[in-house]
């Protein structure tokens, strides 16, 4: 059985589009419930007023790393951070920024955050640039729910989304982008944005 987590932008041009769906993928293994999971990144073209799937492109975190940092360890046991099977792969795996994993722990303080993508499963390039992503690089992480509010949802309040955005230009990020357009140079907003808190780092 798969359970789809969510489904955000991850580019969306006037002819083609990537949706990242992170999931979770349960089996049966000798009699138990054995629970895995991917993000796959689903592109898609348009004819007309009609869009078709042209392909998917699971996420490849790789392999766990031997050893962890204390705060790697301390986002994969944070109960206020919500990560989908391939991010906490991408946490494993010891690829993902110092500055990302001290940045998600400063705002699980305050907030209960749903992560939706880190490093695996995202674009290599900015959609429909030649400009690569801090996604892969394990430079960012996007957040679809904020204390259990979806960010794409009309019922979910602009103040905090707002509040969000801007506790997350605060611990370090220095292109936040989000549905909600705040003045600043950190801060950025557009279509593909607009269901999802985009926070990326230097470092």
């Amino acid at each position: 059985m798969v359970e789809v987590i969510d489904a955000q932008y991850g580019g969306i041009l006037s002819s083609s589009a990537s949706v990242l769906v992170p999931c979770r993928v349960y089996s049966i293994s000798d009699g138990r419930v054995v629970t895995g999971g991917t993000t796959v990144d689903v592109r898609l073209s348009r004819s007309g007023d009609n869009w078709r799937v042209t392909s998917t492109h699971p996420a490849n975190p790789g392999p766990a790393a031997a050893s962890l940092s204390a705060v790697a360890r301390q986002v994969l046991a944070n109960k206020q951070i919500l990560l989908p099977p391939a991010s906490i792969a991408d946490v494993r795996s010891g690829q993902v920024s110092e500055s990302v994993l001290t940045a998600m722990l400063e705002l699980a303080k305050t907030y209960r955050i749903g992560v939706s993508v880190i490093r695996s499963g995202h674009p290599l390039n900015v959609f429909g640039t030649d400009r690569p992503s801090d996604h892969p690089r394990g430079r960012a992480f996007d957040t679809w729910q904020i204390d259990g509010h979806a960010v794409v949802s009309p019922d979910t309040s602009r103040s905090l989304i707002s509040s969000y955005m801007k506790a997350s230009e605060r611990v370090g990020s220095h292109n936040v982008g989000g549905p909600v357009v705040l003045s600043g140079a950190a801060f950025f907003s557009d279509q593909t944005h607009h269901d999802h808190v985009h926070a990326g780092f230097r470092s």
